[in-house]
């Protein structure tokens, strides 16, 4: 059992087995390979937990008392529908200054918050109808869908295409009523 501290995870207890699915903001979506005891350094048999993450074709070591600041477990379908729904809805505005908006989009994207990358893509989505976006606005647009595709899939059981269809449909503005 792990405390974990997140802000799309309130504070609570997380208990991870091998085989388990986990997610990590820079790595994506990796399994937990292995639990064990090891002696590095000079520290006698402390618990070490072996990660792979596929989008990096990472394979990861890391103490087991360090996972709750490293890692999260993966959200459930019914969170990956209210993500959809927030997506949907969600009215707020990026900034107008270039590099405020980078900055705080850059913020979201590296918080590994499912919440965040919704609104990075819904508020990027909208800029890039009404004209042309930037390059940074462009990477964190493109990063913003691939992260939320990658997560909302494996939460959903559906192909990445097919999850990023949703995610059009949700960011597309709507028509005012005349």
């Amino acid at each position: 059992m792990f405390l974990q501290r997140n802000a799309y995870y309130k504070e609570s207890i997380i208990t991870i087995n091998q085989g388990d699915r986990i997610y990590h903001p820079g790595h994506g979506l990796g399994i937990v390979k292995s639990i064990r005891k090891k002696s590095f350094f000079g520290e006698d048999k402390a618990k070490f937990v072996k990660l792979y993450f596929e989008r990096d074709d990472l394979t990861w070591l890391v103490r087991a008392n360090n996972l709750p600041n490293t890692i999260r477990t993966t959200m459930s379908p019914k969170e990956a529908r209210k993500i959809l729904k927030h997506l949907k809805s969600w009215e707020g505005t990026l900034s107008e200054q270039w590099k405020t908006r980078a900055t705080a989009n850059q913020a979201a994207i590296d918080k590994g918050d499912p919440y965040g990358y919704a609104e990075v893509v819904k508020g990027l989505s909208l800029m890039q109808e009404q004209g042309s976006l930037s390059a940074t606005d462009r990477r964190h647009l493109n990063l913003g869908i691939k992260y939320l595709c990658e997560e909302l899939s494996n939460a959903l059981g559906k192909t990445q295409a097919h999850v990023r269809q949703l995610i059009e449909k949700a960011t597309a503005s709507q028509p005012s009523a005349a």
